[in-house]
C-alpha cells in the first residue's frame, strides 16, 4: 500500500542525495542507515490512510514497486489473466485493484476547488 500511495504523492522532497546533503536522513529515519531501535518514532510520511515513521523511499521494497508497476501495465494492456499469475501476484493485484477503486472514488468526491 505504501508503494501504491507513494506514487501519487509529491516525490520531489524524497530524493535521497538531496535528503543526505540537507542532513535529513536521521530526522526522516532513513531505513538504509539502520539502528532505529529506539521505539516507534514520530510520523515521517503520510497519504490518506497510509503513514510511516520511516522514509518511504527506503521502506518500499523492490518487489512492492515491481508489483505496483506490473499491476498498472497489465491493466493498461488489457487485463489481469489470473491463471498466469502466482498466488502472491493475485493477492497483490486484488489489493491494488481495491486501492485504485478507492482512489478514483475519492477523486470523484473531492469537493476542493481546483487551483
Amino acid at each position: 500500500m505504501v508503494a501504491f500511495h507513494f506514487q501519487f504523492a509529491n516525490q520531489a522532497g524524497w530524493k535521497c542525495d538531496v535528503c543526505r546533503k540537507s542532513g535529513l536522513e536521521r530526522k526522516r529515519r532513513c531505513g538504509w542507515l539502520g539502528g532505529f531501535d529506539d521505539g516507534p518514532g514520530r510520523l515521517v510520511w503520510a497519504r490518506k490512510h497510509v503513514s510511516l515513521t520511516t522514509c518511504p523511499k527506503s521502506y518500499i521494497s523492490a518487489e512492492s514497486q515491481s508489483l505496483v508497476e506490473e499491476f498498472f501495465v497489465r491493466r493498461r494492456l488489457g487485463g489481469l489473466d489470473f491463471e498466469e499469475l502466482s498466488a502472491r501476484q493475485v493477492e497483490a493485484f486484488v489489493i491494488l485493484e481495491r486501492a485504485l477503486a478507492a482512489e478514483r472514488n475519492d477523486e470523484q468526491h473531492d469537493t476542493r476547488p481546483a487551483l
